[in-house]
């Protein structure tokens, strides 16, 4: 699933020992959807070397791909967001060329023949 939006607050980075001794560390953060009725949507990502691949900032526009994932526990049902990647919007911005660089002659589409051409093929 994939959801696009601004990001309207990073909440406190979380770790832990898990029970086999491991360190573990997830962060949550908050997007807001650009929706006619805008949404709040709390995501996660969970190890240190991924939250800080996504480096992700407060009022950044980002694109998350996620899973969504419900486990019970003591008769109630809790679920998680849980990212899996997140892109940025490209920026393209316009290059202005030198004055004295020569102009490259515009590009054409390549011929592939006639529109119609003679199917000598035997199938």
């Amino acid at each position: 699933m994939e959801i696009a939006g601004k990001i309207i607050q990073v909440l406190p980075e979380v770790g832990g020992i898990s029970k086999a001794g491991n360190e573990w560390k997830k962060q949550e953060y908050v997007l807001e959807t650009h929706d006619q009725y805008p949404r709040k949507v709390c995501f996660q990502i969970f190890g240190a070397d991924r939250i800080a691949q996504a480096a992700i900032q407060p009022g950044e526009e980002v694109t998350v791909s996620f899973d969504i994932d419900s486990r019970e526990y003591q008769g109630r049902w809790f679920t998680s967001i849980n990212a899996w990647k997140v892109d940025r919007p490209t920026v393209t911005v316009p290059q202005t060329a030198p004055a004295s660089a020569p102009t490259a002659p515009a590009s054409s589409a390549p011929d592939f023949g006639p529109a119609n051409p003679i199917d000598d093929l035997p199938f």
